[in-house]
């Protein structure tokens, strides 16, 4: 089962056992998380898509390690003017890993149609 998840502001496409580096995230390692902001799931049979999350489905995931990513570089230069900065940030991550999805699949609800107002009386 894929499922996309929204995670801090960003979608992920994660099925069971996947890891994955996510924007930190306010927990300890070892905890489990749970995300229900599923928006799209196909459970192998058919797609489900949320309008726009889909209501009883949620993602649980197990905190492995918080870290931080390599360096990135911001340099900025002005020509012929001497101008030039150099800077440096790492962002942090959290490292997770899915460990169990759970999506209970909403039955559709069947509408009757109303007596056709328009039938003429006799």
């Amino acid at each position: 089962m894929n499922v996309i998840v929204e995670i801090s502001g960003k979608q992920y496409t994660v099925s069971e056992g996947d890891r994955l580096k996510v924007a930190s995230q306010p927990s300890e390692v070892g905890s489990t998380l749970t995300y229900d902001q599923i928006l799209f799931a196909n459970d192998g049979k058919q797609d489900h898509v949320g309008t726009p999350t889909i209501k009883g489905a949620t993602v649980q995931a197990k905190v492995l390690e918080h870290g931080r990513n390599r360096k990135v570089l911001i340099f900025k230069k002005k020509r012929r003017k001497g101008y030039q900065r150099k800077n440096g940030h790492r962002q942090g991550y959290t490292l997770l890993q899915i460990d169990k999805i759970k999506f209970s699949a909403a039955k559709k609800k069947t509408v009757k149609k109303p007596a056709d107002a328009t039938a003429k009386e006799e």
